[in-house]
């Protein structure tokens, strides 16, 4: 029998799914009755695969509460961002507990600054094959934003996933890792298929990433119009017509080079900028609705760019090299200027 086109099977995992798959860290900004109802509408389409995280705040508590009852029918990906073999069981037993499961189908280190592996005296990876081996994960996975890691992680064999940002704004770099992973049989799942709110037109976003059997995008839900879109790709996928390539050769025009992708790893801000939306105003006010750019709150939080300490932290922790501080103030001195009149 012919397996439907837009499936995804992610590498050794066996995990088959619907290429389209609920991303579950904006949730956490909804109530719990609306965070249920577009996690079981989506299933109710066909969804099948989540991806949650100890650190979304109480978005896993949302998914378990949506899915209690019906844990052989979907899979879960979460995510530990413990830095010791204590605080791994922490998190995984508590992880456990607001899913309300006995087992997570793919657990993954949360964007570590190294490559967890046997040996290296963090006992992280121990912990990990230890949670395998009693049924708590049933396969491993690593999330990152550094090509470094990523392509360690690849190397080494241990993982079964990799989560790595990945969008039609990528770079061969990008699309090297993807063949990599392909080739030794590991899933690819693609966060950031939207450039954290950049790209706004989902069907070119659908439509580049559908090129890619071996990749699964996540797609970040947060209101019901966002669902329906992609929901309504399932029977519908967009193809990559003359106009859409248009669409991402317009905006891989207009964002090449240095801009930030809003992962917010720069975070905390010791002068409590904002940093992940403030250093990107530039942009999200010409591709985002303006007016939530524009609001006296927003203008608050862009004015304490003016309180930039130059400590440098934002510019060492950010895994894209940016220059955060320039950023910043490039974004500041345009947003006064469109304050004062500027067209944009």
């Amino acid at each position: 029998m012919e397996q439907k086109k837009n499936l995804v099977t992610l590498g050794s995992t066996g995990i088959t799914v619907e290429k389209n798959s609920f991303g579950a860290l904006p949730i956490q900004r909804i109530s719990k009755e609306a965070a249920i109802g577009l996690l079981r509408k989506a299933y109710a389409a066909g969804v099948t695969f989540y991806d949650t995280a100890r650190y979304y705040t109480d978005s896993e508590e949302k998914v378990g509460a949506a899915f209690e009852g019906m844990r052989d029918k979907i899979y879960i990906a979460t995510k530990t961002g413990a830095t010791t073999a204590e605080g791994f069981w922490k998190e995984l037993h508590t992880s456990l507990e607001k899913l309300k499961t006995d087992y997570i189908d793919i657990y993954q280190f949360h964007n570590p600054a190294f490559c967890p592996k046997p040996g290296d005296g963090t006992g992280l990876y121990e912990a990990m094959l230890e949670a395998k081996e009693k049924g708590m994960i049933r396969h491993i996975g690593i999330t990152n934003h550094r090509l470094n890691v990523a392509h360690e992680a690849i190397e080494s064999g241990l993982y079964e996933t990799l989560q790595f940002p990945f969008c039609y704004l990528a770079t061969d770099k990008d699309l090297e890792l993807v063949q990599d992973c392909k080739k030794a049989g590991m899933g690819f799942i693609a966060m950031k298929a939207l450039s954290g709110g950049l790209i706004n037109n989902s069907a070119a976003a659908y439509a580049y990433l559908a090129q890619f059997d071996n990749v699964l995008p996540i797609w970040g839900v947060q209101r019901e119009s966002e669902l329906d879109e992609f929901l309504s790709y399932i029977d519908n996928p967009p193809a990559l017509t003359p106009e859409l390539q248009a669409v991402i050769d317009r905006d891989r025009e207009e964002l090449q080079g240095e801009f930030c992708r809003g992962c917010g790893y720069c975070m905390p801000c010791p002068a409590g900028i904002e940093i992940n939306n403030c250093a990107r105003m530039s942009l999200m006010i010409r591709r985002a609705p303006s007016a939530a750019q524009l609001t006296d709150e927003m203008q608050a939080k862009m004015r304490k760019i003016e309180e930039c300490l130059h400590c440098g932290r934002c510019k060492s922790k950010c895994p894209y090299g940016l220059d955060t501080p320039a950023l910043l103030e490039k974004n500041y001195k345009d947003y006064c200027e469109i304050l004062a009149g500027k067209a944009y």
